[in-house]
C-alpha cells in the first residue's frame, strides 16, 4: 500500500529529523579535526618556527593520505555496513588527532598530519553515499545541503572555540595549541563508540519505521534508480567509464582547491591586511562570519536546486560568485574589505555541495555510486593538498597572498566552465525527455 503525498512528506520529515542532526554532528566533529590547524596556525609556526611553505605542505598533506584510501575505504563500507566502518574510522581518526599535540618538528608534523588523513578517508564519502539509501533525488539536494553546512558551521563553532581553547596556553605546561588538539580529538573518539549503538545501515533496520513506510521508501528508491539510469550503472567500472564523473571531478577538484584556501589560509590572509593591529582571537572571531553566511546560503541553493530539479547551473553560478571573491580579496587592503570578499568565495564554495553531490549520486546506483563519489574525492584529496601548498609557496615566493588568490579566481570560472559542460547520461535524458 503506497503512501499519499503529505504521509511521503512526513516520512523524509521522520527521516531527515533521525538521521541529518546526528550526521551533522559526526561531520562538524570531522571538519573540526581536519581543519583546526588552521586556527592554531599562527602559534604553530611561531612556537615551531614552521615557515608558510612548510604549514601549507604540512596542511595540505593530510588530504593525500586521504586521497590513496578513500575508494578502499568506501569500498569496505558496503561490505561491511555503514555503522561499523564509520566507527572504525572515528575512533582512529580520534587517536591520530590527539597525537599532533606531541609534534616537535616538521617531519612529526608531515607524518602525522599524513595519518591523520588515512584514518579519516572514506568518512565523507561515506556518509553521502549513506544518504542515498534513503533519500530518493529529487530530495536528495536538501538533504546533503543540510548535512554539509555542518563544514561551514564547522567554522563558526570552531573560531570561538578554538580561540577559547588556545587561551589555555601554558596551563599545565601544554601549549595552547596542543590544549586544541587534545579537546577536540578525545571527543571524536567517543561519538566514534556511539555510532555503533545509534547509526541503522539501511531503513530495513530501523525499528523507528513502520513496515508500511519501509515498503514504500524501497519501492521509492527503486523506482528513483531505475528512472536515472543508475539501477543500470552499479558496478565499479562503471563509474569509471563514465564520462561526465570525470568533468565533474574537475569542477570537484578547483571547489576544494578553494576550499582549504579558505579553511587554512583565511586567518593568515585576515591577518595580513589588517598589518597585525588585530589579535589572533579577534581574527578567529571574525572568520566565523563567512562560515556563517555560506551555511545560510547551502541551505538556500539546496531549496532552489530541488525547487527547480536544476544542478548544472545552480553549480555554475556559485563558482562564479566565488571567482569574484577570491579576486576581490587579492587586490583588498582592508580588513573588512577581505573579510567580505572571503565570505563570497566561502559562500560560493559550500553552497555548490548540494546540487553537486546530487547529480553525482544521481547518475550511478550501488558500488559504482560509492566508488564515483570516493574517486571524486581522491581527485578532491589532491585539491586539497594544491591549495594550503600552493598559497604557502606563492606567500614565500612573493611576501603576499595575491598571486594564490588570482590563480584560485581563474580556476573557478574554468569549473564553472566545467560544470555546464556536464552532460547526463543518454539512458538518463532519455528518460527525462520521455
Amino acid at each position: 500500500m503506497g503512501l499519499d503525498t503529505a504521509n511521503a512528506r512526513a516520512l523524509y520529515r521522520k527521516i531527515t529529523w533521525r538521521l541529518i542532526p546526528y550526521m551533522f554532528l559526526l561531520y562538524i566533529v570531522n571538519y573540526l579535526d581536519r581543519v583546526n590547524v588552521g586556527f592554531a596556525a599562527m602559534d604553530i609556526q611561531r612556537d615551531l618556527h614552521f615557515s608558510n611553505t612548510v604549514y601549507g605542505t604540512g596542511a595540505g598533506i593530510y588530504f593525500l593520505g586521504s586521497a590513496l584510501f578513500d575508494l578502499p575505504s568506501n569500498l569496505m563500507l558496503t561490505r561491511v555496513g555503514a555503522r561499523r566502518w564509520m566507527a572504525r574510522i572515528m575512533i582512529s581518526w580520534g587517536v591520530i588527532s590527539t597525537c599532533l599535540m606531541f609534534m616537535k618538528s616538521a617531519e612529526s608534523f608531515y607524518v602525522l598530519r599524513f595519518l591523520l588523513g588515512v584514518s579519516e578517508a572514506g568518512f565523507f564519502p561515506g556518509m553521502i553515499v549513506y544518504l542515498t539509501y534513503w533519500f530518493p533525488t529529487q530530495e536528495r539536494a536538501r538533504a546533503i545541503s543540510r548535512f554539509m553546512i555542518a563544514t561551514s558551521l564547522a567554522g563558526v563553532v570552531g573560531g570561538p572555540l578554538s580561540s577559547a581553547v588556545l587561551r589555555m596556553d601554558g596551563w599545565h605546561g601544554l601549549a595552547g595549541w596542543q590544549w586544541l588538539f587534545l579537546t577536540e580529538g578525545m571527543p571524536t573518539i567517543l561519538l566514534g563508540i556511539s555510532v555503533l549503538f545509534l547509526l541503522r545501515d539501511h531503513p530495513d533496520e530501523a525499528r523507528w519505521l513502520t513496515t508500511q513506510e519501509k515498503t514504500w521508501l524501497d519501492e521509492e528508491l527503486k523506482r528513483d534508480s531505475e528512472a536515472s539510469g543508475a539501477a543500470a550503472r552499479h558496478r565499479l567500472g562503471d563509474a569509471f567509464k563514465l564520462r561526465a564523473l570525470w568533468v565533474l571531478a574537475g569542477a570537484y577538484f578547483v571547489s576544494q582547491v578553494g576550499v582549504y584556501i579558505v579553511n587554512l589560509w583565511m586567518p593568515l590572509i585576515l591577518t595580513s591586511v589588517s598589518h597585525g593591529a588585530v589579535s589572533s582571537i579577534l581574527i578567529d572571531r571574525y572568520s566565523t562570519l563567512p562560515y556563517l553566511a555560506a551555511a545560510v546560503m547551502t541551505l538556500v541553493v539546496g531549496w532552489s536546486s530541488d525547487r527547480r530539479d536544476e544542478r548544472r547551473w545552480h553549480i555554475a553560478a556559485c563558482l562564479l560568485l566565488s571567482a569574484i571573491g577570491f579576486a576581490w580579496a587579492a587586490v583588498a587592503h582592508g580588513l573588512v574589505i577581505a573579510l567580505c570578499a572571503m565570505t563570497l568565495a566561502a559562500v560560493g564554495l559550500w553552497s555548490m555541495m548540494g546540487p553537486f553531490w546530487t547529480l553525482t549520486t544521481s547518475m550511478l546506483g550501488g558500488t559504482a555510486a560509492a566508488g564515483a563519489v570516493a574517486i571524486l574525492q581522491i581527485v578532491g584529496g589532491v585539491g586539497g593538498f594544491t591549495g594550503p601548498y600552493m598559497t604557502g609557496r606563492l606567500r614565500d615566493a612573493t611576501h603576499s597572498f595575491t598571486g594564490g588568490l588570482l590563480v584560485m579566481s581563474g580556476m573557478a570560472v574554468v569549473a564553472a566552465l566545467l560544470a555546464l559542460a556536464v552532460r547526463r547520461p543518454k539512458t538518463v535524458a532519455a528518460k527525462v525527455t520521455s
